[in-house]
């Protein structure tokens, strides 16, 4: 199938270009924005924003670079060595509460993508059916503080799990070579990855009740306050660039992502097995209604509560320290 290449901007953002200055419209502002990792499904939108030339329309000169995590993008944002930053919130909120000065300024993945993959052929149905089992997760990442509240909430504890830490570098190929019966990971992330050879389905961390924010955009406080008038114009930009994306332009974005970053030679396959698969954690009950970036309080609220839980966060932080709507179009 051919791909066509075009503009998904709407007179909002035409509307939004229009109320430049001709001074400004000449000097695009500059941001440098980073992505937790080398690309996969969940960048997308940012690089078909780019490719497609809305952030020009826009106003901005938009720089987008690859990271090494999302924890080490963070401090790269504290630092100041980057504006913007896409990364998960759930780690986001839990570095913001030991005094990482960042916030979110967008919320995209808002349904925990947490989850772990089981063999569609096995047994395995419920959190409970993993006692007895080989249960393989990396307690440095999102799901070493999380992992007791999982369990618990599934009806179960580690003490009846063989439980086994790799590095998160290990998770899926331990899981692959089926040296574990289940592996604790961003399940819409590594679904696509793991069907190929073992195809499969997921315990997911809302199955039980529970949530966590994901992939969404950090700033630091300063950042917010000095960068106004960029993030105003970036925000929406992201915005309609999921929202078209999932307005039955999956392989558009695809064809993008294959453009910007050839030289990764890309699978595309697994690129739109990714952002299909992430759709449906686009949104929770709370924000259903909402464009896709806006947070939920009451989100917020239950995140914070399970952070406080895992002695992530002090008890009794404000929401509001951890997020902000101001940006996001109504």
């Amino acid at each position: 199938m051919k791909i066509t290449r075009r503009r998904f901007t709407t007179s909002a953002v035409a509307g939004l270009a229009a109320t430049l200055t001709p001074a400004k419209a000449q000097q695009p502002q500059k941001l440098t924005v980073r992505t937790d990792f080398p690309p996969w499904g969940m960048h997308a939108g940012l690089h078909l924003a780019v490719d497609n030339g809305s952030l020009k329309d826009a106003g901005l000169d938009v720089d987008v670079s690859d990271g090494k995590g999302s924890s080490l993008v963070m401090q790269q944002i504290a630092a100041g060595d980057i504006d913007v930053g896409w990364v998960q919130l759930g780690p986001m909120a839990a570095a913001r509460g030991k005094g990482l000065p960042i916030t979110s300024i967008a919320g995209f993945v808002r349904k925990s993508d947490l989850g772990g993959l089981v063999p569609r052929d096995s047994n395995i149905k419920t959190v409970k059916d993993l006692e007895g089992k080989k249960v393989a997760y990396s307690a440095a990442s999102s799901w070493g503080p999380l992992l007791d509240v999982f369990l618990e909430a599934g009806g179960t504890s580690r003490d009846k799990i063989d439980l086994v830490s790799v590095d998160s570098s290990s998770l899926l190929s331990v899981y692959l070579s089926k040296q574990a019966d289940c592996t604790l990971t961003t399940y819409p992330f590594a679904k696509p990855l793991a069907d190929r050879q073992r195809p499969s389905n997921g315990l997911l961390f809302s199955d039980v009740g529970l949530n966590f924010p994901s992939y969404g955009l950090v700033v630091t406080q300063s950042t917010l306050a000095s960068r106004e008038e960029a993030l105003k114009r970036f925000v929406p930009v992201l915005v309609k660039s999921w929202e078209y994306i999932y307005s039955g332009h999956v392989d558009e974005a695809v064809a993008a992502m294959m453009r910007q970053r050839a030289a990764e030679k890309l699978d595309a396959e697994i690129l739109k097995g990714q952002i299909v698969g992430y759709q449906p954690f686009f949104a929770t009950p709370r924000t259903k209604d909402k464009r896709f970036g806006w947070q939920s309080d009451d989100d917020w609220k239950d995140t914070l509560a399970i952070l406080e839980r895992t002695k992530l966060v002090t008890p009794g932080t404000k929401t509001t320290e951890y997020y902000t709507n101001k940006f996001v179009p109504s």
